[in-house]
């Protein structure tokens, strides 16, 4: 696929998830609606609707067909939001800025950063549980469901960040693997959710279900180490919030722990064994691989 044709078929398709996860987001309406008003703002802030699109992208892959993908497509990016919204919090990383624009907490106040979180991770499961009444396979969904909980909670991603906040106390320096638990959790385990769940909705095999979660393990450590990359390499215009923020609070990263060019080593070669990871699947998957190497080797 050259260029032009994927950013072209790349607008199209994060278009298109825009306007799926914005059908799932409640009215601004009735006493609750401050904290409507958060959560749906932290939706709109943009981004790149990466889980999401990783999920449809593995579903047509392994050729899945029926509606019962939306409610976790847009699930998932609740999570992923949510997430966000919490990490941004003065209690956590104190960020004014995400995405280019004031971080929820900062618009909303502390107590609404938080309610918002809450309300997205809620809204999440009510959403996704649509799917049963969507799908001719219900066992399926219950799986999905399943997995998205997994993943996304204490031996997920919640996990991933509490080992992170732990380690920014700890008297000992990080060790590899302990920085890769935190990277695993933290930030792989809600790709890995989506590209499995992908895969389950549409009816894959259990090795192929095992071969995406290794593939989108890969995904998420490539994805987080060029996050740290960028702390130390980008610039505030293109990322949206300030750089060198880990680096001038003393947290660990895997770029103070193996060096710049170590990191950048594999950044690649996680990268290219997920793609040749994909390459073992018979579906069409030409824009997905190369959505990954893009995701993977971003500057922003």
């Amino acid at each position: 696929m050259d260029k032009k044709a994927f950013e072209e078929r790349l607008a199209r398709e994060t278009e298109e998830l825009e306007q799926i996860i914005y059908s799932f987001l409640p009215r601004e309406e009735g006493p609750q609606k401050k904290v409507i008003e958060a959560m749906n703002y932290s939706v709109q802030a943009g981004g790149k609707r990466l889980r999401p699109m990783l999920m449809r992208e593995t579903f047509r892959m392994c050729g899945g067909e029926g509606d019962a993908l939306a409610p976790f497509l847009a699930a998932i990016e609740m999570i992923h939001t949510y997430s966000l919204v919490h990490d941004d919090l003065p209690a956590m990383d104190n960020d004014q800025y995400r995405r280019g624009r004031r971080t929820t907490w900062y618009v909303y106040g502390d107590a609404f950063g938080i309610l918002a979180g809450d309300g997205l991770l809620n809204l999440a499961f009510e959403t996704a549980l649509q799917a049963f009444g969507r799908t001719a396979d219900p066992g399926r969904t219950a799986r999905a469901m399943s997995v998205l909980a997994a993943k996304a909670g204490i031996h997920g991603m919640i996990g991933g960040q509490t080992a992170d906040i732990l380690a920014e106390d700890a008297r000992e320096p990080l060790t590899r693997q302990q920085l890769l638990f935190i990277h695993e959790n933290k930030t792989a385990a809600l790709i890995q959710a989506a590209m499995t769940i992908g895969a389950i909705l549409a009816g894959a095999g259990e090795e192929q279900v095992a071969a995406l979660e290794k593939c989108a393990y890969n995904i998420g450590i490539a994805f987080q180490i060029q996050d740290d990359v960028l702390d130390v390499t980008g610039n505030m215009e293109e990322l949206g919030k300030p750089i060198g923020s880990d680096v001038a609070s003393g947290k660990q990263t895997y770029v103070t722990l193996e060096g710049l060019e170590r990191a950048k080593e594999d950044v690649e070669k996680l990268s290219g064994e997920a793609v040749r990871i994909l390459d073992g699947f018979p579906g069409q998957h030409d824009f997905l691989g190369e959505l990954i190497l893009m995701l993977i080797h971003r500057s922003k």
